[in-house]
């Protein structure tokens, strides 16, 4: 909670910076909902309805934008935050205190999710009065099924974090992999109208359901699998990620200290 409430200090020392995150992803949004109109019949998106069961093509891709909000505040609260340490020279120093490593990259993402959380609530609100967003499902559930997904991303947060020590490379990493990584869950599109041979790698996405489930909860999709079906994939995936990504994260650390590169950037 310490390190949550200097991150939380520092992000507001820039005050315009917080107004950025709440309105960019808007002003991304806008020619998107353009062009859906532009692909409308009468105000409704009949052939993407034939691939996700809704016709509510704005409301979809903003339920993807704000979940992908919260994968990318784990990729990047986890490995950038390492990074920054290396480029100000206090990893070492961070990493001689007597707690737990993984403890310390929690820390650094608990502001990073609840600044996600107020200008995703926020960025809604927004889109609700400009674009029409109106959920009709259940909040709650989706929720709570959001929840198992949320955390198991620690797990990749983890591994991620261990590879940014030993490649010392941050930003090209987080691009590229958050990208992929909200591309092939579907983001932006229902993963259905992806080629067969890109389709496996989308299903093999835990993530994939997780998005799955939250729109079928709230906007009432066509769900690739059962709802609860999918939900005990997602507490499956959370055990399954957090276990793996601290082995990993352990292993690559060792290595790391066994180089001596630790300090470098």
């Amino acid at each position: 909670m310490a390190i949550a409430r200097k991150d939380w200090i520092t992000y507001w020392r820039y005050p315009l910076s917080a107004v950025s995150s709440v309105l960019q992803p808007i002003v991304w949004l806008t020619p998107i909902y353009f062009m859906g109109l532009a692909f409308s019949v009468n105000g409704k998106a009949l052939g993407f309805a034939a691939y996700s069961g809704t016709s509510d093509y704005m409301s979809f891709i903003l339920l993807g934008t704000v979940l992908s909000n919260f994968i990318s505040a784990v990729f990047w609260g986890m490995g950038y935050s390492l990074k920054n340490d290396m480029d100000t020279g206090v990893l070492e120093s961070n990493w001689l205190a007597p707690l737990p490593r993984p403890l310390l990259l929690v820390g650094r993402t608990f502001t990073n999710l609840l600044i996600t959380t107020i200008t995703s609530l926020l960025m809604l609100f927004i889109a609700n009065l400009i674009f029409g967003f109106q959920p009709t499902g259940h909040a709650l559930a989706a929720l709570l099924t959001a929840l198992p997904m949320l955390i198991g991303l620690y797990g990749f947060g983890f591994a991620f974090a261990a590879l940014v020590l030993l490649m010392r490379e941050a930003n090209t990493m987080v691009d590229i992999s958050s990208y992929l990584v909200q591309l092939f869950s579907g983001a932006n599109f229902p993963v259905t109208v992806l080629p067969r041979w890109l389709l496996p790698v989308a299903l093999a996405l835990p993530l994939t359901y997780g998005f799955d489930a939250v729109r079928g909860w709230l906007l009432e999709t066509k769900t690739l699998l059962p709802i609860p079906v999918e939900i005990i994939m997602l507490i499956g995936f959370m055990f399954l990620m957090i276990w793996l990504g601290l082995l990993a994260f352990r292993a690559l650390e060792r290595r790391v200290r066994r180089l001596g590169t630790l300090g470098q950037h």
